[in-house]
């Protein structure tokens, strides 16, 4: 049986920045048209509060969202595995669709220097609709 709704990981080391940014622009943009998941090799014990706030400003809430530890279940169920600087800390399987998204880490930025981040991951949030041929909103 065909998977109809494409899922998608977002990993990167804490859990607290890149991925989680990820996964609520693929939340807030695809809705349940994909599955989203993400999860850290190493995660922190919160999501970062400067990220948290740079989200909230385009309208986006991930105040609710806890850093997960990356499964091997998590990979297995996902068609789409994204990396974000997690290096050999991720696991590999053969047959996957890998992406490596090569982004700055904003632990220990201040929100002046996460926006380009999070401005960055939404445009490759949106190239990867695209890929999945699923219909956004400009």
């Amino acid at each position: 049986m065909t998977q109809t709704v494409p899922s998608v990981l977002f990993v990167c080391v804490h859990n607290a920045g890149r991925s989680q940014m990820a996964a609520a622009f693929l939340t807030h943009l695809a809705g349940h048209r994909v599955e989203v998941r993400s999860a850290g090799s190493t995660p922190a014990d919160a999501v970062n509060p400067a990220v948290v706030e740079v989200m909230r400003e385009i309208g986006i809430d991930i105040s609710r969202e806890v850093p997960k530890v990356l499964t091997t279940e998590a990979v297995e169920a996902s068609d789409v595995v994204i990396t974000m600087g997690c290096g050999d800390t991720c696991p590999f399987f053969p047959g996957k669709r890998y992406l490596d998204w090569e982004l700055p880490d904003p632990a220990g930025r201040d929100a002046d220097h996460i926006r380009p981040i999070r401005d960055e991951i939404e445009q490759r949030v949106r190239a990867l609709l695209d890929e999945l041929q699923i219909a956004v909103p400009a």
